[in-house]
């Protein structure tokens, strides 16, 4: 079922302008994806429905482009979680001033995943020490798990 998201702040879009240039998740990048995280209860969730050009064998997305956008959603709900813990609001009344990039990203491919259909992304916080933070991901289509994955993200220095 797709999140209805009115009434809720993408993660990405509360990044300064000048940090939103990524290829996946960036406001300020005209040609990426724009995937848009969002923090609900204590999990991140995100929708991407991939376009034909990303088919691996047909009717199955390409593993390249789970991996990228599971990588979008890791950094993206690593910055949700420091700003959780650390009482930064999320609503939208102020830039985050938490940016975070991939030291180890980990996927398992568990199914074929489908072409044609919305994808969801849910990311759950495992820790925080320090400026390393650690996401665990699930990516499904039509309700069926399709990759796992774990992101090991740092938090940029100030």
């Amino acid at each position: 079922m797709k999140l209805n998201t009115k009434n809720l702040k993408a993660i990405q879009d509360l990044y300064p302008d000048e940090l939103a240039h990524c290829y996946g998740c960036g406001k300020m990048n005209p040609n990426g994806f724009h995937l848009k995280s969002y923090m609900v209860d204590n999990e991140t969730i995100a929708h991407f429905t991939p376009e034909p050009k990303y088919t691996a064998l047909p009717g199955s997305v390409y593993g390249g482009l789970l991996a990228s956008i599971l990588d979008c959603h890791g950094t993206g709900s690593a910055a949700a979680f420091v700003c959780e813990n650390e009482n930064i609001p999320l609503d939208g009344s102020i830039n985050i001033p938490i940016r975070c990039v991939t030291a180890s990203l980990k996927v398992d491919f568990k199914a074929p995943t489908q072409m044609g259909v919305a994808l969801e992304l849910k990311g759950k916080l495992r820790s925080i020490e320090g400026r390393k933070i650690w996401v665990d991901m699930t990516l499904s289509a039509n309700g069926t798990i399709c990759a796992s994955g774990e992101i090991l993200a740092i938090r940029l220095k100030d």
